[in-house]
């Protein structure tokens, strides 16, 4: 099984497939490695994908106290999956948890990347809607370990911006709720108390975005509106970055529209790569 170290310690399981220029994919809340499988797929014929489960996910650890989980760590765990990997440049896709983790790390260590992904970001981080996230995602974590993740994979896991997966895609749909019923109850209520409760809210971070110049693109789904707004001040706020809007598409973009999103994506990969996306 394929494991490395973070720099505090913790262990995380990863998945690599493919040779080339190095993708690593940052998984959201409700998914793990497992979510990028349409992407893998494609990018693999042509780029070294890596996938991994961010800490909390097992079989990567999940550390027993929600102070080993913020956003600082998840962004620090990116290049921690670079560093142990070798990698000096990557380019690095993330899906909302993975989108902030992704967003922070262009913001801190931007020189690291070869370009940005950043699709479904922003949930919550309005401010009128930051202190109800931060309320919900400590009571989320309570409803974890109380009624555990089968509980939760069938009540979170149909909400009002996953149902777009489940009409397009009903086998692909049970099996995101299958694997979200078999994510551990600490680890994912430690996520929601030790992360996304405490994760600062990205209208608070204009001037550290605005330093970002790794080329960045941002992909939202039209029904996912948490994001819409969000997403139009990352793209005001970073010097050249582009922004995409799905029709007809909720949360899990990349799930739901895996060919359009891989289209939007290694578009977006050869622009940089060619040097015509950056800033």
């Amino acid at each position: 099984m394929p494991i490395l170290t973070t720099d505090d310690g913790v262990k995380l399981y990863y998945e690599q497939t493919g040779s080339g220029t190095p993708i690593l994919f940052v998984h959201e809340f409700a998914g793990d490695c497992r979510s990028w499988e349409p992407q893998v797929r494609h990018f693999s014929r042509r780029y070294r994908c890596i996938a991994y489960n961010a800490r909390g996910y097992p079989p990567s650890d999940v550390p027993p106290s929600p102070d080993s989980y913020s956003q600082q760590r998840e962004r620090d765990d990116v290049r921690s999956v670079l560093d142990a990997l070798k990698i000096e440049r990557a380019h690095v896709v993330g899906l909302s948890m993975g989108a902030f983790a992704t967003l922070h790390f262009g913001m801190h260590y931007g020189y690291r990347a070869l370009s940005l992904t950043v699709a479904g970001g922003g949930y919550g981080a309005h401010p009128a809607q930051y202190a109800h996230f931060q309320a919900d995602a400590k009571a989320n974590g309570k409803t974890i370990l109380d009624k555990g993740m089968a509980h939760f994979a069938s009540t979170y896991g149909v909400g009002a911006t996953r149902v777009q997966f489940q009409n397009k895609d009903p086998r692909g749909f049970a099996e995101f709720q299958r694997q979200l019923a078999e994510h551990s109850p600490r680890g994912s209520a430690n996520t929601m108390l030790g992360y996304q409760a405490r994760r600062p809210s990205l209208y608070d971070l204009t001037a550290e975005m605005a330093g970002i110049r790794a080329p960045l693109l941002v992909i939202a789904g039209d029904e996912d509106p948490s994001t819409i707004e969000p997403s139009l001040l990352i793209k005001r706020t970073v010097p050249g970055a582009a922004l995409a809007v799905v029709p007809r598409t909720g949360h899990m973009i990349n799930l739901e529209e895996p060919a359009l999103f891989n289209r939007l994506v290694e578009d977006f990969f050869h622009q940089a790569e060619l040097g015509r996306a950056f800033n």
